[in-house]
């Protein structure tokens, strides 16, 4: 259950520190022998090693940062994940083998086709003919809960033994995942020793900063590249700020106190350590420009949305999965939109509203498609899809209503076939298909340029609306034939009602003669 020291050497360390789970000592026997520690389990002795004094260093020599009580106490933190886990497996037992595994799965296929097979007698056994209808569909119930009980009883014991296998398989996961925290844990100490100087300098720049705010308004700040590891609450007092440069830091995090710069103009955090936004960002109702690239960020606070000044927007270089959903609603103003280098499957639908958009680069994403709100965006001039690989392989047509669009990349994706609408794009002079499996247009069309694409589409677009034309009147004539024998049919059948009731009523007028019983006789 331990990790190996080989390959987890600093987990390996933390967990032997750590107290035993199991009862602390027991004696030695003559038949148990000496007491053993599972926890710290006592060193293999080799008589030919040499003496400690000669032993290689220990690890804590290796790495001296270790022996500080605050990073072994945020080490033993990070890790308590693994030693519940370790505790947890430690009672269940070892990882069952690959043919253990496999029988189980044979087990439990044998046990849901066995289910299946009874289940289908049960609903096709006949009712007997003195039973009751109502007594008989209860009975098969009753059968039918005995028969998936008896089902489920059977598959427990194999379901453990994939559960014990799913469980030792997330533990070895677990435990690469806390090496990893632990090699981090332990390079953020020996960074912070080693440059608790240039942090002390930097901190005096910036309570200069903040004392000159104090005697005058200070308009533009540029803090960029002064390996800063936290801003101090009180920027967010320094009202008359227009432009705030903290790129290239190390910042975790943006206080919520930013939310003050009522003024701010352009805000870059570009190349810092942000894992989050502070959801007051919202309340810079002046942002015209944002700058959150080369970072950790994994969303963006829905608060983005009432940045309604904003004109540009760079998210890129993050680790970004979705876009809020009410994004274009609020940013009706936005002309430059740069999200590429992300992980985003898909663009919410409000982006049709952000009417003043101008470019649009989202390459290399996870992009399965565009919604066909797209085709809204009637000013947008350069749009970027490339590179979202085999996760994109069709455009909407709307695409062909982006009327003053200059500039596309659709390279390095699965596109097989442009929207028929495509050759709609008048304004279009630049254009990347390479490195798809186009069929429409052909490739020898495609490397005549974008204007024989264009050309080639608009007339295929042609021919498609002639070919529906001609259907539409096939259609129209069939139903102007159909609709002359209706019309026919009725007219005959009104002539023929009128002809009998003139015929009827002159015989019945004639001379005012009684009616003949006869005629009114059921035949």
């Amino acid at each position: 259950m331990d990790p190996n020291p080989k390959s987890y050497p600093l987990l390996s360390y933390v967990l032997s520190r750590l107290p035993s789970l199991g009862p602390s000592k027991v004696a030695s026997t003559p038949h148990t022998g000496p007491a053993f520690d599972l926890e710290q389990p006592p060193p293999i002795h080799d008589p030919s090693a040499p003496s400690s004094s000669t032993n290689p260093p220990q690890i804590v020599d290796q790495m001296p940062h270790l022996s500080h009580p605050n990073v072994l106490a945020s080490m033993t933190h990070a890790v308590s994940d693994v030693a519940q886990t370790r505790s947890v497996l430690q009672t269940l037992g070892p990882r069952p083998d690959h043919e253990s595994v496999d029988m189980a799965l044979s087990k439990l296929a044998e046990v849901e086709s066995s289910l299946s097979k009874s289940l289908e007698e049960l609903v096709l056994s006949p009712r007997p003919v003195e039973a009751d209808r109502l007594e008989w569909r209860t009975h098969l119930a009753d059968k039918e809960q005995q028969i998936r009980q008896q089902a489920e009883k059977d598959k427990s014991i194999y379901k453990s033994i994939l559960q014990l296998d799913e469980m030792h398989e997330a533990y070895g996961k677990l435990l690469k995942e806390a090496e990893e925290r632990l090699v981090k844990i332990y390079e953020k100490a020996g960074k912070v020793a080693e440059n608790l100087e240039e942090v002390e300098e930097v901190n005096v720049e910036v309570v200069g900063i903040l004392e000159e705010a104090q005697g005058r308004g200070l308009e533009r700040v540029n803090l960029s590249g002064r390996k800063l590891r936290f801003l101090p609450e009180a920027f967010g007092k320094i009202r008359g700020l227009v432009l705030l440069n903290l790129s290239g830091n190390q910042l975790e995090v943006i206080p919520d106190s930013i939310a003050g710069l009522e003024k701010l103009d352009e805000l870059n955090l570009s190349s810092n350590l942000l894992e989050s936004l502070p959801d007051s960002i919202g309340l810079l109702q002046n942002l015209k420009i944002l700058d959150v690239s080369g970072n950790k960020l994994n969303a963006l606070p829905d608060t983005i949305c009432h940045c309604r000044s904003l004109i540009e927007l760079d998210v890129s270089f993050n680790s970004l999965s979705y876009l809020p959903t009410n994004l274009g609603n609020g940013l009706g103003n936005l002309q430059r939109l740069s999200i590429h280098l992300n992980k985003i499957r898909s663009l919410p639908t409000s982006i049709g509203e952000m009417s003043s958009l101008r470019f649009l680069d989202a390459h290399f994403n996870e992009l399965c498609g565009l919604p066909d709100e797209i085709g809204r965006l009637t000013n947008l001039e350069s749009l970027n899809l490339s590179s979202n690989f085999t996760d994109l392989r069709e455009l909407p047509d709307t695409l062909g209503e982006l009327t003053n669009l200059k500039e596309l990349d659709l390279s390095n994706n699965q596109i097989h076939a442009l929207p028929d609408t495509f050759g709609r794009l008048d304004k279009l002079t630049k254009l990347n298909l390479e490195q798809n499996p186009l069929v429409i247009p052909p490739w020898e069309v495609v490397n005549l340029g974008v204007d024989a694409v264009k050309t080639f589409m608009a007339k295929r677009w042609l021919d498609l609306l002639v070919e529906e034309e001609r259907k539409c009147m096939l259609e129209v004539n069939e139903q102007a034939q159909t609709g002359w024998l209706t019309r026919t049919t009725s007219w005959l059948k009104n002539y023929a009602s009128v002809v009998g009731e003139s015929v009827s009523g002159y015989l019945g007028a004639a001379g005012g003669s009684p009616r003949d019983p006869y005629l009114d006789e059921q035949r």
